[in-house]
């Protein structure tokens, strides 16, 4: 069987690493992308890197957390969440990592039977319930039979076979971004540091390179991307106090800097004859949720798993599609279910998550809060793998 993967992402690579076929990886970007922001890695995700003997180097490249710490304008903590009853939580089984470094990660893994091409997208799919034709932009054709959307919550694949789809917008524009700055550097070192704001708000992790990785997000009803993602940046936060005046004026250039509207997308289905949809192309959760990579990962050994031990490439996307779409979907609800607590947009809702956050640190309350974040655990992974 040969696959073409469209997007060399998360979702993507990790698919190529879990096929035992011909793979040809399609990426738009003319390298590796660098952007991105640190996400804690665990659940489904977490399960389907050990199967794959890629968790090791997982760890290795993560970092341990000690907590969230949310701080006001002077850098006074109203607010906390220790990492170490999260971890717990899910009996340990939890890392903190940079996207760009889980990529790295997947992509210095993939097998030899993977071909990877960057600075290129498909422009034209011939698909039948028997092969797919893809049509690359240097004007080259790949047979093959299957075609796999990876590339993201604006596929490209999704609307030349199903047809454009609308994202639900859920209100929110977000933004990374990484900086040298040996203050900020040593005044976040082992934590996530967020302010703890309304409608606008910034965190900060310590790199071991010494550089720091920032994260934004602010409220906003228009889904439009802007112009010049540096300047809006600067000026969407610009109210807020404690080191965040430093951080915008270390925003590097447009080109260095992930910037993308929050959003869902939801399909009707999945699969059609060849092609099929994976990871944010089809079922994006939103960072409201978090888990992103996670079930990026973890769909894409499920989707592997049913290509190896099914009868048919059609009976294959079925299956794949019947076990993993109720996970998604419960992820999804999650997501949309706690919009209004992740950046409030009143002091009074500032003021009932503080009070929240202090609450889950009581004793016989912390676990129960760390299990409500983590979400319900599934042992889909573990029994494929088994």
């Amino acid at each position: 069987m040969k696959v073409v993967i469209c997007g060399a992402g998360i979702a993507g690579l990790a698919l190529a690493n879990a096929l035992r076929c011909e793979v040809v990886v399609l990426e738009r970007s003319p390298g590796p992308r660098t952007q991105g922001y640190m996400i804690d890695f665990f659940g489904t995700g977490y399960d389907a890197c050990e199967a794959m003997g890629l968790l090791p180097a997982v760890l290795e490249a993560g970092y341990l957390v000690s907590e969230a710490s949310l701080l006001d304008d002077h850098g006074r903590r109203r607010g906390r969440v220790d990492y170490d009853q999260f971890a717990k939580a899910v009996d340990g089984r939890f890392v903190s990592v940079m996207r760009p470094d889980l990529e790295r990660v997947l992509r210095e893994h993939l097998p030899s039977t993977v071909d990877l091409r960057f600075g290129m997208s498909i422009t034209a799919v011939e698909n039948t319930p028997d092969g797919v034709r893809c049509t690359v932009d240097d004007g080259t054709r790949i047979d093959a039979d299957l075609l796999v959307g990876a590339d993201g919550i604006h596929s490209t694949v999704r609307d030349l076979v199903f047809g454009p789809q609308e994202p639900r917008y859920l209100g929110f524009h977000t933004a990374a971004y990484m900086f040298d700055s040996p203050e900020i550097h040593a005044a976040v070192r082992g934590r996530f540091v967020l302010t703890d704001t309304i409608g606008q708000q910034m965190g900060f992790y310590a790199l071991r390179d010494g550089r720091v990785a920032s994260f934004a997000v602010h409220r906003t009803p228009d889904p439009a991307l802007p112009t010049d993602t540096r300047a809006a940046i600067r000026e969407t936060y610009a109210g807020l106090g404690w080191l965040v005046p430093q951080a915008l004026e270390l925003c590097p250039p447009a080109s260095e800097i992930y910037y993308d509207q929050v959003a869902q997308i939801e399909m009707p289905c999945w699969s059609k004859d060849r092609v099929v949809l994976l990871g944010d192309s089809c079922y994006a959760v939103s960072l409201l949720a978090g888990q992103g990579a996670s079930l990026g990962i973890a769909g894409a050994y499920v989707l592997a798993d049913r290509l190896a031990s099914t009868a048919s490439v059609p009976l294959a996307l079925t299956e794949y599609e019947r076990l993993w779409r109720p996970i998604a979907e419960e992820k999804q609800r999650t997501g949309r279910a706690g919009a209004r607590w992740f950046l409030p947009e009143s002091r009074f809702t500032l003021a009932l998550r503080r009070l929240a956050l202090h609450a889950a640190r009581l004793p016989g309350l912390s676990r129960v809060f760390a299990g409500a974040i983590a979400g319900k655990s599934s042992g889909l992974i573990t029994n494929l793998a088994s």
